[in-house]
């Protein structure tokens, strides 16, 4: 059973993770300051987590990188594309048109059980 709700919770998180990344993408970041910032918000994610999912959406287009060069130690950069902004913002709105109707759905009927 427990193997079944970790399964589930991973698959929930899955789409979660990609939209908190995406969301914190509207400036540039690198890969430790973005796990701060995601850290911050109580999403936590580790790196090995993370580096796949930001090559996967700079493959998809969504994400574009480049290299800062100009400290001691070179940094990678992601920032969302132009196509990465317009995906963002339409599964931001779809995102919260489903949690609304779920949390609806979830908490339907929680008063009349209260006053029983």
């Amino acid at each position: 059973m427990n193997d079944l709700i970790n399964s589930l919770e991973t698959e929930l998180r899955r789409g979660s993770l990609t939209l908190a990344v995406l969301s914190q993408l509207q400036t540039p970041q690198y890969g430790y300051s973005l796990v701060q910032l995601l850290e911050k918000s109580g999403i936590s994610i580790d790196q090995s987590t993370l580096y796949p999912l930001l090559r996967r959406l700079e493959k998809q287009e969504l994400v574009s990188s480049s290299w800062d060069t100009s400290e001691s130690r070179p940094r990678k950069y992601y920032v969302l594309s132009d196509n990465g902004i317009k995906v963002f913002l339409h599964l931001k709105k779809v995102w919260i048109k489903n949690s609304k109707e779920l949390y609806n759905l979830l908490t339907e009927g929680e008063d009349d059980d209260e006053s029983h």
